[in-house]
């Protein structure tokens, strides 16, 4: 039988390397991505924790995402209430408004829309910020002196951002609600006793748990995701603009596919599963 000439297997073989080439590099990234954000973890249960650190991301991640997220989170709410007051009437149910508003943004609107505005303000700092500090040599000189920059830019980011970013959707969600009524109340002529009593009964604990635990979730990706692509900056100067563009379009594609599975769990453990 005639065999293959030796020139068309490596043409194979190369032609096969080439193709497999990006997914060696994506597996390389997801696993030391994974590296990172595990060492990060660590070292929040382990001392020394730089609590001026965590103090100063606090007040940047959380006092400065405050206004974005509050004129955000009225307008949704209003907004809601424009799109769904013709539907209402048409039925006869405006009441129902309240429930809606409340119920939408608690599950999802407030979670989800809170998680992008902090990761397009916030992941893109951080990554900007720490790819600076690369490029700059400051992080080698922080291995220099035997600072773990993990445990003193990373875990720090990590945790303030997992603990304001649900506190900024609670306050996104009743804002949300404070504008919704103020629509409500001026083209349905809904009472702020019927508003607020049927948005606040229509809320069941598991919404609430839903409306909490997301933030914790879509803290966690946009922080490791923002550092992660700062402490890889490759290139110099225009790496770092690279990074900081890459770090608010992973971390918000982050969010928006984590969002699907964890409201898919939240269905599940509610016994509401579709």
């Amino acid at each position: 039988m005639a065999t293959e000439p030796k020139w068309m297997d490596a043409e194979e073989t190369s032609a096969l390397a080439i193709l497999l080439e990006p997914l060696k590099r994506q597996v390389q990234v997801l696993q030391d991505y994974s590296y990172l954000a595990a060492r990060a973890i660590a070292s929040l249960f382990s001392p020394p924790l730089y609590v001026n650190d965590l103090l100063q991301q606090m007040d940047i991640i959380g006092i400065g995402s405050l206004p974005i997220v509050l004129l955000t989170g009225a307008f949704i709410g209003a907004v809601m209430v424009l799109q769904t007051a013709s539907q209402f009437e048409r039925f006869g149910e405006t009441a129902l408004t309240g429930d809606i508003v409340s119920l939408a943004l608690v599950r999802e609107l407030g979670p989800a829309i809170t998680g992008l505005l902090v990761a397009g303000r916030n992941a893109s700092g951080m990554a900007s910020e720490l790819g600076s500090m690369l490029v700059t040599e400051q992080v080698d000189a922080m291995r220099a002196m035997g600072t773990d920059p993990d445990r003193k830019l990373v875990a720090p980011r990590l945790l303030a951002t997992m603990c304001v970013l649900p506190l900024l959707t609670a306050m996104a969600d009743f804002v949300g609600l404070t504008g919704g009524f103020i629509v409500s109340y001026f083209t349905l002529r809904i009472g702020a006793v019927e508003f607020w009593t049927r948005a606040l009964n229509a809320l069941e604990f598991s919404d609430l748990m839903q409306g909490m635990a997301k933030p914790v979730i879509f803290a966690f990706l946009l922080a490791t995701i923002g550092c992660y692509k700062g402490l890889t900056v490759r290139g110099g100067t225009q790496g770092v603009g690279r990074a900081t563009t890459q770090a608010v379009v992973a971390s918000s594609v982050a969010i928006l596919v984590s969002d699907f599975f964890l409201t898919k769990l939240a269905l599940f453990l509610a016994g509401k599963s579709l």
